[in-house]
Parts: C-alpha cells; structure tokens; sequence
C-alpha cells in the first residue's frame, strides 16, 4: 500500500517496485515485473484474481526459475492457499509476501520481506529450487502457503503456521528445513481454475438459535458448508441441531469439520459431542485451516462437482493436511 493525497492508504502500483527498491538490482537478478492493470486491496481479492495469478504462473513457468507475489495480508492466506491447489505438479517456488508498513514509510517492513522472497525464489541446490512449492514469507520466516493463518494486524509477525512447523527462518543466512519442505514433484505442470462460490461458513458459538443455523443450511445454491466447531471438533448435542445438519446432508450438501482453534485437529468421537457429527455423516477437516478449506472446497466444486469433492477434501493435495 501507499498514501493518497488525503493521507489514505491505497493499493500500490507494483510496477514501480524498481523505483522505490533500487537495491533489488545489486541482488544480480533477472526480475520480470509484472503489474495488475488496477491493482486492489485485498479484501477485495476474488476467485477471478486467483486464476489470473494462476494463469501468470503458468504461462510464464518455464521462463522463470521462481515466482514472488506481493499481496496484501488479509486475505494472502486464502489467496496463497488456492495458487497450491491450483498447480499440481509445481516444482517451483512461489513466493507470497508483503508487508504490514506501506513502503514509503522509514520503518516498513517491506524491503526486507521482498528482497528475502527474491532470494528465497531464486534459490537452488545441485541445480534444483530449494523450495519447490506455494509458501508465504513475512517477518524472517517462511512459511507454507496452505499452513499458513493471518494471526496480527499490529505487530511485523502477522502470520503463524500452528499445525507445520516453518519452512525456513531467515538471520545473518537463511536456514532452511529441509525436512519439512515438499519434495520436488517430478510431473508437468496442470493449471486448475473452475472456483464454485457455492460454499459457506457457519462459525458456531454458545447459544447459537435454529434460526441462524438454519439460514446458512438453506442459503440459496450452497452445495457445501464448513463448520467451524469448538475444540477437537465438537458441536452441541441438541437434537434440533442434530437433526438441522442431518436434513441438510440427506439434501446433497457436503459438511465440513474444521476447528476454530488455530492449532491442534478436529478427531471425530474423541468426545461425545462429536460423536453425532461422524454418524451422520460430517467429514472431518482434521488440521486444515478454514482458508485451505474454503479454497480447496471452491476448486474441488468448482472442478468435479459435489460428489467427487466429498470424497477428495480429505485427501492431501498440496501438504494442507497431515
């Protein structure tokens, strides 16, 4: 972001970056800018931006040795978290990365999260990318993409990986885990890009009535609705609620387990209240985060359809679960 004339904070034109980072030409680079027409904020990033950034990676895979998206970081997470599912067999890095100060200011945090991206994007090892897959860097840690969860919008530190350890952590040198880093996948590249919006949200919380539940359960076209449950995946044991998600699930609608908790996974039946969910037929998210799953499900809908997307959500597809 930068200031207008009136103080306000708007979107960037990225293809300046050379102006306001001239150090990035004594990294002895090759850098393609690239720049959106109109760039945006993004809260107002929509599926149709994910395909175009998908279809830049794509189109331009084979020219370049890695990629670095700059991002604003509410939604970097939903947008990081599509790009991986929307390339199998990437064997590049793609860099997410942005900052928390805009880049005029003194103290911004963008010329370092930028210069470590591009480092970090060009990195090899025995002619190979040292990190062949979607990540997000912030704050000198690299993190993957589809792991990853906006957690601060006050301090440099805005994303945490509760569920995966980091990728790599960046000091006087950058070191890299080796370990927890995907291995390279040896296959061409494919390019997904079909996102259903047909998907919604139902946060449950202490004393949530019928009424709200079931306005989410009937919203118009919804054909899957991630439940975001307390703790390791329970739900309350009313039977009116029971049997609200039970009608839903004979209707078609796929049911998604995630946790509200940043960390830990949602097991089916470990406690009574969840014991219900399993036997009528909700799918456990087990650790995904609700951005990979919003993702994935828009994609798997959007892709294959209802059915097929039932039994891939809770297959591994880029690393997103354990």
């Amino acid at each position: 972001m930068t200031y207008d004339a009136q103080g306000v904070l708007i979107p960037f034109d990225f293809g300046r970056i050379l102006e306001q980072l001239p150090t990035l030409r004594n990294l002895f680079l090759e850098i393609t800018v690239m720049s959106f027409d109109q760039p945006i904020d993004s809260s107002n990033i929509e599926p149709a931006h994910w395909k175009l950034i998908g279809e830049i990676i794509y189109d331009n895979y084979k020219q370049q040795d890695g990629f670095v998206v700059l991002h604003g970081t509410d939604t970097m997470a939903f947008t990081a978290s599509a790009i991986s599912f929307m390339l199998p067999g990437l064997g590049k890095p793609v860099i997410f990365t942005g900052a928390q100060l805009p880049i005029s200011e003194p103290r911004s945090d963008a010329r370092e999260n930028l210069i470590t991206s591009l480092e970090i994007a060009s990195a090899t090892q025995q002619g190979k990318p040292v990190v062949p897959e979607v990540c997000i860097y912030f704050d000198y840690v690299l993190l993957r993409g589809n792991r990853s969860k906006k957690v601060e919008s006050m301090h440099f530190d805005a994303f945490k990986s509760e569920n995966y350890p980091s990728l790599a952590t960046a000091g006087v040198k950058i070191d890299y885990n080796y370990s927890a880093i995907r291995q390279r996948e040896e296959k061409e590249l494919g390019l997904l890009t079909r996102f259903s919006s047909d998907v919604s949200v139902l946060k449950l919380f202490p004393g949530i009535d019928s009424r709200t539940v079931e306005a989410i359960l009937h919203t118009k076209e919804v054909k899957a609705i991630i439940l975001e449950t307390f703790g390791s995946g329970n739900a309350p044991s009313a039977p009116w609620f029971i049997a609200a998600l039970k009608k839903a699930i004979e209707r078609g609608i796929l049911i998604l387990n995630i946790s509200q908790c940043p960390g830990g996974m949602v097991v089916q039946g470990k406690y009574e209240t969840s014991r219900s969910l399993s036997e009528i037929g909700v799918i456990s998210g087990a650790d995904m985060t609700l951005e990979a799953a919003v993702t994935k499900l828009m994609l798997l809908l959007g892709e294959y359809g209802v059915e097929e997307a039932r039994e891939k959500i809770s297959i591994p597809w880029a690393g997103e679960l354990t």
